[in-house]
């Protein structure tokens, strides 16, 4: 059976719908799941020629899947790049990156408000290897700048950042670094090309952790990376092929069908945490609120530029306390008091969730790492899902109302 050629210049929406759909013998309308760890050659001459890359066709799934390339090539669409690689997870896909550009000798210049698991793998675990990475504020587009060296390779920036939603001047950051001889790779986890699109912008990579909002519902842990045909094909696909960071047919399944509502589910999100992030605002226990939706954000229009007008689906804020001690019992008395929100550090799921970030997913940084990032310990996290708006505002007044009888 031969597949349509779909139209040029589709509408996101659609591809999130109708890209990488191949067809099989049967003809079935949604994608197939194909559940096999090898695959039989016809004889051992195209066997050979397989294995050889001399000819195309798939041989063993952790070299390649035809579930796992629908769900690249859907992805790659979407975020407008020529080809995308899936990967286990959204780290291994920042490993994947790192194994792929850089060399002992080497020099990054990484954001420092990064998600928690990425500071430590440029900082420590890259080190190990004779990389060196500096660590410089999110916004400031002059310290990046200032941290440029003859020997950097790569500029590493996720936007908006976990958990504060800070943003970066992608097409600044893009600019400074092509100007410089590095490349710039984005983390574009929080929006998803629903909203952004970093290459548009002038990014060279795109990493996902497809574990939140591409898949939407919690169910699988994914990741992946976009770029051109150059770097996916014939420098992280060699590494992967070896190293066997890749992602299940399953996974890839699951997250092929979940970008389907992708759209949808970020549009009604994202006006849910706006509407929250505005009733934080009035509530007298919380300090201050972090989200780019509002007009206080001190990145506002800058989001509402590269986010399609929209703030996200994240919102953070600060409860009001007096001291980090304080602040702490604070928090988890507020985390505590909900009901209906679920107490994990996973986002990007249908049920809205809420955590402490000072000690679950920046734990492992060091104090001084967590006052740089911006991370106190009064900090409380919601990623908002699709629940009614009045039972969240409810969950959490239940908490922020009574802050004051604590001792």
């Amino acid at each position: 059976m031969t597949a349509k050629k779909l139209p040029d210049n589709l509408h996101r929406d659609t591809l999130a719908v109708r890209a990488g759909i191949a067809p099989s013998q049967y003809g079935e309308n949604s994608e197939a799941l194909y559940l096999t760890s090898s695959f039989v050659q016809p004889d051992a001459e195209t066997a050979r020629k397989r294995f050889a890359n001399e000819e195309d066709g798939y041989t063993y799934t952790r070299v390649g899947n035809p579930t796992v390339t629908g769900m690249e090539q859907r992805l790659a669409a979407l975020e407008g790049t020529e080809s995308a690689m899936a990967t286990s997870s959204g780290m291994s896909a920042v490993l994947l990156l790192g194994m792929g550009l850089l060399r002992a000798g080497d020099h990054v210049v990484c954001s420092q408000s990064v998600f928690g698991s990425t500071l430590r793998l440029f900082a420590v675990e890259f080190a190990k290897f004779g990389v060196e990475t500096t660590f410089v504020s999110q916004t400031d587009v002059a310290e990046w700048r200032a941290a440029l060296k003859p020997n950097t390779k790569l500029f590493f920036a996720e936007t908006p950042t976990n958990p504060l939603t800070d943003i970066c001047d992608i097409a600044a950051l893009a600019e400074l670094a092509h100007a410089g001889g590095a490349l710039l790779a984005v983390d574009n986890c929080f929006c998803t090309p629903a909203l952004q699109r970093p290459v548009e912008f002038g990014a060279d990579f795109v990493i996902h952790s497809g574990t939140k909002y591409l898949d939407g519902q919690g169910r699988v842990v994914a990741g992946a990376i976009c770029g051109s045909h150059k770097y996916v094909n014939d420098v992280f696909w060699p590494i992967n092929r070896t190293a066997g960071m890749v992602l299940s047919p399953f996974n890839a399944w699951v997250v092929t069908k979940g970008m389907e509502t992708l759209a949808i589910r970020m549009r009604a999100q994202c006006d849910a945490a706006l509407a929250l992030a505005q009733w934080l605002q009035q509530q007298p226990n919380v300090a201050h609120v972090y989200y780019p939706g509002l007009a206080s954000h001190p990145q506002h229009e800058l989001a509402m530029r590269q986010q399609s007008g929209l703030g996200g689906a994240v919102v953070s804020f600060d409860v009001r306390a007096s001291g980090a001690e304080q602040g702490r019992k604070r928090a988890f008395h507020v985390i505590d008091s909900t009901q209906v929100c679920s107490v994990t550090t996973n986002l990007g799921d249908t049920k809205t969730t809420i955590a402490h970030p000072a000690t679950t997913s920046h734990g492992r940084l060091t104090e001084a790492q967590r006052q740089a990032a911006g991370i106190g310990q009064g900090l409380i996290r919601v990623a908002m899902g699709l629940e009614h708006l009045g039972d969240i505002q409810a969950d959490l007044a239940r908490g922020l109302h009574n802050l004051n009888t604590l001792s």
